[in-house]
């Protein structure tokens, strides 16, 4: 594998494996990295605290007893504000480049155009990153390094989960920040499960994940404002058997997004998500494997 050099010393994600996978289930974390290095905070006009504003904070914290419970779970160290691994490849913003990017990035997509692409532009309150542009070399680096392996990575843990239970399920972790508002009542919702609208993953993995939250008591929204994003798109294909959701968890649930402390409920938010990831892998067979027979 190649090496990135920012992280040479440090490894820019880690795989966490079970002693024994007992369900079909892989969990996933690529937002809350929080490894800066020295280049690159060099690079930026920010500081510390508000280039950490994209971050999706300690939520492998928050999901990290999946492997206890017998899953499989892909972390990133590296930030947000580095790379997006939650893009294409190349999806690229050409305003925030010195030269010119090859014929083959996408340069157009909506992401792009709020600067929050592969390489990002701006952290999540639209404040650029860096102090002046930078070389297409740089973003090909961290691309064919981190964003590649990455997803490798992510793809092996998939298909060996597939061989061995004849399906699989991917949880994609996310955090949102806690002014998001839904409705003509504008309610805060503490989670929004995301299946692309249906087509990511069986409706019943889907109604489970809602159903094991609000029993808890939480308010739950479905797929607005957060339906998922390339890696909920692309790696769910519930007619082959393979199914992905996305979670988004409310900040305002645990974390001060002002000074970045963990509030005093962090802990208990950490039991129930472990509460949910039990609910989600007690799941039966027939919630998987009946809907891509169904399918074919």
């Amino acid at each position: 594998m190649l090496i990135a050099p920012d992280f040479s010393s440090h490894p820019a994600f880690e795989v966490r494996l079970p002693e024994r996978q007992r369900a079909p289930f892989v969990f996933n974390s690529p937002h809350s990295g929080r490894y800066y290095p020295r280049r690159f905070l060099a690079m930026t006009r920010l500081d510390t605290l508000a280039v950490r504003r994209s971050e999706d904070f300690f939520v492998d914290e928050l999901f990290d007893g999946a492997t206890a419970l017998g899953a499989p779970f892909l972390a990133a160290h590296f930030p947000r504000a580095y790379l997006d691994v939650n893009r294409e490849p190349y999806e690229l913003d050409p305003r925030m480049f010195c030269d010119r990017l090859p014929a083959f990035a996408n340069r157009q997509s909506i992401r792009v155009a709020g600067g929050l692409g592969t390489v990002p532009r701006v952290v999540s309150e639209g404040q650029h990153i860096y102090a002046r542009r930078i070389a297409f070399e740089e973003a090909r680096q961290r691309i064919e390094t981190i964003y590649k392996p990455y997803h490798s990575t992510l793809r092996g843990l998939l298909a060996s989960t597939h061989r061995r239970f004849g399906h699989a399920v991917l949880v994609d972790c996310h955090s949102m920040p806690a002014s998001i508002r839904i409705g003509a009542e504008g309610l805060r919702p503490d989670f929004v499960v995301g299946d692309r609208f249906g087509t990511s993953a069986s409706g019943d993995i889907s109604e489970a994940a809602v159903t094991a939250l609000r029993a808890m008591g939480y308010l739950v929204a479905t797929n607005k404002p957060y339906a998922g994003g390339f890696i909920t798109e692309h790696y769910g294909r519930p007619g082959k058997g393979l199914h992905a959701i996305q979670i988004e968890v409310n900040r305002g649930l645990y974390v001060n997004e002002h000074t970045l402390q963990k509030k005093p409920g962090f802990a208990a938010l950490r039991e129930d998500m472990h509460r949910f990831m039990t609910a989600l892998m007690g799941l039966p067979d027939s919630c998987f494997a009946d809907y891509s027979i169904a399918a074919e």
